[in-house]
């Protein structure tokens, strides 16, 4: 018997995708944050005895979550494909661009790898 179309299904899953690469963003920009505060301080020289020790921490830090941010959007674009294989072809949208959602959340991906690679380098 063949399951008659609903496309909340499809859409649904996008807006999942959708969710994850809000929040993966949002790792990667306090990651970015965190990391620039520790030269911010170390720059205007808020404290007294600030160390090279705190700077380096608050790099690692930073850098830490924009590694996560740029794991979950990666994670949730497999996953988004790995779902999206699950439904047969009338299940799917016609004429509807369905790499656009993996495309974004792999562009994401390799931004923010590039981005914590630039910022290792620059410390």
């Amino acid at each position: 018997m063949q399951t008659p179309y609903n496309p909340q299904v499809f859409f649904a899953a996008e807006r999942t995708l959708l969710a994850w690469q809000r929040s993966s963003i949002s790792f990667i920009a306090l990651g970015f944050v965190i990391e620039r505060f520790g030269l911010f301080v170390k720059f205007l020289k808020i404290a007294n005895d600030i160390t090279v020790t705190s700077v380096q921490i608050s790099a690692f830090i930073g850098i830490f979550f924009i590694a996560m941010g740029s794991l979950i959007c990666f994670l949730s674009a497999i996953q988004y494909q790995a779902f999206i294989r699950t439904l047969s072809k009338a299940e799917l949208p016609s004429r509807y661009f369905i790499f656009l959602g993996p495309l974004v959340s792999y562009t994401i991906f390799f931004s923010a790898i590039g981005l914590a690679a630039w910022l290792i380098l620059s410390n």
